[in-house]
């Protein structure tokens, strides 16, 4: 996860719980009751109409959740807002780690948390500025891994060292200290199940699930409440482009703009 290359888009962010089910982690993350959506590829939520950024209001989530090594993981894509729900998720005893990656700055940051509290927290490569209820849990790690000076006040200084081999070597510490792996396929070709965190259903998803299975076309699922980027092109030709021939307009079709992926940053 290190270089947040794992799928077709760029990584954002991964929760992880233990003491509790894939099922359950999507519950704590927002998702409402009752099943979720089919299983799904990376490729095939990147295809959903997620609106990840709304002006005064929240984006669109989905998380595609498993279960590996003893720990549940989340998936996030678009507006999930997992870092302020750690403590939700590790209520009642359960520990929480939340990774996000950024390939700049801020830095990626990794955090834990267990029984509602959230403990310690830090950037990589920004080791020295650490948050959390117990700051100091894994200084003595991360002095032996050579990220710290020996009185955990500063990041030690080694002739050589660059700074991707210091981010692996600082994540490596959550990784051995909570028993944390995933494999790359999570995030590539396997299919997980999928949960919508966050968000609201398109305003026209009735009209395009109804119009869709009139056409033959594969129905968008009602438990997500995303349209397909292929489908809404299809549904837009097709139901617009009509009304625009009919009412012989001049003017361009004014519509609602739909992307094909998800937004990662509002800037975007």
């Amino acid at each position: 996860m290190i270089d947040g290359d794992t799928g077709l888009d760029p990584m954002t962010g991964v929760v992880f719980a233990r003491g509790i089910g894939a099922r359950a982690l999507a519950a704590r993350l927002g998702a409402p009751g009752g099943p979720g959506a089919g299983p799904m590829t990376d490729e095939e939520i990147l295809d959903l109409d997620v609106e990840a950024y709304r002006p005064g209001g929240s984006g669109d989530g989905v998380v595609r959740v498993g279960e590996h090594a003893g720990w549940a993981f989340a998936i996030e894509y678009g507006d999930c807002e997992g870092p302020s729900r750690l403590e939700n998720v590790s209520r009642e005893g359960v520990e929480a780690v939340y990774y996000s990656h950024n390939p700049d700055h801020p830095p990626t940051i990794v955090f834990y948390a267990r029984d509602g509290r959230r403990l310690c927290g830090f950037g990589l490569r920004e080791e020295w500025a650490r948050w959390g209820q117990e700051p100091d849990l894994l200084v003595p790690d991360l002095i032996a891994a050579r990220i710290l000076a020996a009185d955990g006040a500063a990041l030690r200084e080694d002739g050589g060292d660059n700074a991707a081999d210091r981010k692996r070597r600082a994540l490596a510490v959550f990784e051995d200290r909570f028993g944390l792996s995933l494999p790359r396929t999570a995030f590539t070709v396997d299919r997980l199940p999928v949960h919508a965190v966050n968000g609201a259903p398109a305003p026209d998803f009735d009209a395009v699930r109804a119009w869709a299975k009139s056409q033959g076309h594969p129905v968008p699922d009602e438990r997500l409440g995303l349209v397909p980027a292929g489908l809404r092109r299809s549904y837009d030709h097709a139901v617009h482009g009509q009304q625009h021939l009919d009412g012989m307009a001049s003017a361009p079709i004014v519509a609602t703009f739909h992307t094909s992926g998800v937004l990662r940053h509002a800037a975007e």
